[in-house]
């Protein structure tokens, strides 16, 4: 048996991250990846659709403006997520866990007991802490025929190396829009089918404007719709989709992912396998002991709050390894008090939706006294930043302490509106203070200007 302060199973992002903040205090750590070292964001999830997307966005935006002329070749486009993804190789990755000081152990870690972890032949025992930051696993719908044809997780769209000539997709959240748009402007017929709107999880605008724009650009859209089976078609595959029949190449299941919690021994500890893992605001668990960060908790589950809650939990981890009291009052140095109410996304659609905090919806049904306030973002910079630019903002303001719980913003390059506006839900800013934050003229974010005023009328 080989022991650590501290082992943390999964060596994504959440886990790096937990495992150097709790080094950096002086704690020996173990990190367990059965994969890659950088996890699923560095080489199928957010690093990579990014990158199929930037090019084709960065060129549509270029063509928004007069006297320019834009091209791009496709293959390039592949080439440049190849670059970002290393093709896989985490080599570099690697190299910065043995150079921070963090012990690297490769196999599929299970919990086996308290503070005790199997890695194939290796028995790891930690003396402080073990922390899950094993992330998520797709969701794969129980529609008939499904496991008889080939299909497409986000990993496989991500990492292909060609547009198919049709591509169909089930589901109208994140990962659904991205990529059906991404493929769509490298060259694939895109059909979409979203039992109910998509980004239902925004404000309804948002949604409403990227259904626009998917359509304006030959995307099939179509909402209220399930698919009901699938076959094999040949080398295609058949969508049945009430009385029709949809032949596509490949088919995108966007329908969602699940705690990754199923095969990691938790069932020892009395804790279900396959739910997700409940934490309080430090990130314990179980005991004194058990930690979990990022997804698989259920909680704000995108990379950056996972990462969030890795720092939050490495400083909890410490101070009660050294004794010293923890502060877990809310915005406390051990509390992931952001998880709540103040979980800042960007999707990378064309228009971009950027939003943190509450929904109006959400506000009320969770009983804030709300005011909304909403305007197109109409604005010398916008003006400026493209011809015809149509965006929407959104503010959603607690009327009894006069602060923002939420905001949403769509539109072009709106993405980079975004830290703004969670500094000032984290800060709960008052809006007489607000008022004399200036915006810089010509630029896009003169709509807090023009939002104030809109609040003030």
């Amino acid at each position: 048996m080989t022991e650590y302060d501290v082992i943390v199973l999964g060596a994504g992002p959440v886990g790096e991250n937990a495992a150097d903040y709790a080094h950096r205090t002086g704690l020996s750590v173990a990190l367990v990846e059965a994969e890659r070292v950088g996890g699923e964001c560095s080489y199928w999830a957010c690093i990579p659709s990014k990158a199929l997307l930037r090019t084709p966005m960065a060129v549509a935006a270029a063509r928004r403006l007069p006297g320019v002329t834009a091209e791009y070749d496709p293959k390039e486009v592949f080439a440049r997520r190849d670059y970002f993804t290393s093709r896989g190789d985490d080599s570099a990755q690697a190299e910065w866990v043995s150079s921070a000081g963090i012990t690297l152990v490769r196999g599929w870690g299970r919990i086996t007991g308290e503070k005790t972890v199997q890695v194939g032949d290796q028995e790891l025992r930690a003396r402080h802490a073990v922390v899950l930051a094993t992330g998520s696993v797709p969701v794969r719908p129980p529609i008939p025929g499904l496991d008889e044809v080939r299909t497409w997780g986000s990993r496989e769209a991500t990492s292909a190396e060609a547009a198919p000539r049709r591509l169909g997709v089930l589901g109208g959240g994140v990962v659904g829009c991205e990529l059906a748009q991404a493929y769509a402007r490298l060259g694939s017929r895109v059909t979409m089918l979203v039992r109910g709107t998509l980004l239902p999880s925004v404000e309804p605008i948002a949604g409403e404007r990227v259904v626009e724009a998917l359509r304006a650009e030959g995307v099939d859209v179509r909402l209220g719709v399930g698919l009901d089976a699938v076959a094999p078609a040949g080398d295609a595959i058949a969508l049945t989709v009430g009385d029709e029949t949809i032949e596509v190449d490949e088919l995108l299941l966007a329908t969602g992912r699940k705690p990754n919690s199923a095969d990691i021994g938790v069932d020892v500890l009395g804790l279900t396998p396959g739910d997700a893992v409940s934490i309080d605001d430090s990130g314990l668990a179980l005991g004194d002991w058990l930690y979990a960060v990022g997804d698989v908790t259920g909680r704000a589950p995108l990379t950056h709050m996972g990462k969030y809650q890795a720092r939050i939990a490495g400083a909890a981890i410490a101070a009660r390894a050294a004794g010293s009291p923890l502060d877990t009052a809310p915005w406390g140095e051990h509390s992931a008090t952001a998880d709540h109410a103040a979980v800042p996304q960007v999707i990378f659609t064309d228009p971009e939706v950027a939003h943190v905090g509450r929904t109006a919806a959400q506000a009320r049904e969770a009983g804030v006294a709300v005011r909304e306030v909403s305007i197109d973002i109409a604005v010398a910079g916008s003006s400026l930043e493209a011809d015809g630019y149509t965006g929407t903002a959104i503010l959603v303001v607690d009327t009894d302490r006069e602060v923002l719980v939420g905001a949403t913003f769509v539109g072009q390059d709106v993405g980079e509106l975004l830290h703004s506006a969670t500094v000032a839900v984290v800060g709960e800013v008052p809006l007489s203070r607000l008022w004399h934050a200036v915006p810089s003229f010509p630029t896009i974010s003169e709509v807090w200007l023009r939002l104030l005023e809109a609040y003030r009328s």
